[in-house]
């Protein structure tokens, strides 16, 4: 009733019966436990393209995802989508993500792109490199197309990779700087789903690291991602 009246009045998109019944069996799905160990678990490991870096203003254009099972990277288990776009970006932007302005125009359309992504991630939590774009991103792209809050589990590699190693937390801020460490290589950079999968090997390098520190499950990363957010706040 709440979202046809939104619909009525034109606060919320309006989503075909089928839509509406895929995102329900969503909302149904059971969570994960949080506290079991990684090697008996599924997470999540996401990336996104964009028309650009402003938060408010520019639009989601891919999702690509790789899933981290039992503590390794499923290669079978990926996924990758080009959001339909009623406009192409700019060609500087073109030229950074590769996504052509045809691919941005016969995209999936959007509801369909963003109930497929939530059917691939399932309740599994999320993880990124500088959680803050991408979460912000799927959650406005969400909130514009299925009209609901997408509130989901987030742990930031970004945070997480300097609580780990204290030493090289005041030089290496980016992704390229951390993968560059570890040699890890991406061969195309900006890419949503090679983006992730190199996003995956390091999650792998800090689940090996956490052994250490006796972290050995996801809510215990995201402890250590809280603890290196606040020396960062008053550091």
């Amino acid at each position: 009733m709440l979202a046809r009246f939104a619909r009525l009045i034109g606060m919320g998109p309006e989503l075909s019966e089928q839509q509406q019944q895929r995102l329900r069996n969503w909302r149904d799905l059971p969570r994960g436990d949080l506290a079991a160990p990684l090697s008996q678990t599924r997470c999540v490991v996401v990336d996104v393209e964009t028309s650009g870096l402003n938060l408010m203003e520019d639009r989601l254009i891919s999702i690509g995802a790789v899933a981290m099972v039992n503590g390794r990277i499923a290669l079978g288990d990926s996924f990758s989508i080009v959001l339909q776009q009623s406009t192409v970006s700019s060609k500087e932007n073109i030229l950074l993500h590769g996504i052509g302005g045809s691919n941005q125009t016969e995209g999936v359309p959007a509801a369909d792109a963003l109930l497929a992504f939530l059917e691939f991630l399932q309740k599994d939590p999320l993880i990124a490199f500088h959680v803050t774009f991408d979460q912000t991103m799927i959650q406005r792209a969400m909130r514009q197309y299925l009209g609901f809050k997408f509130k989901h589990a987030w742990l930031d590699l970004a945070y997480l990779m300097p609580g780990l190693n204290p030493p090289l937390a005041s030089r290496y801020r980016s992704l390229d700087d951390w993968i560059n460490h570890f040699n890890i290589r991406n061969d195309a950079r900006h890419n949503a789903l090679a983006d992730a999968l190199v996003t995956a090997q390091l999650f792998q390098v800090a689940s090996d690291q956490a052994k250490n520190k006796k972290a050995n499950n996801y809510k215990a990363l995201c402890d250590l991602e809280s603890a290196q957010r606040w020396v960062s706040a008053v550091s």
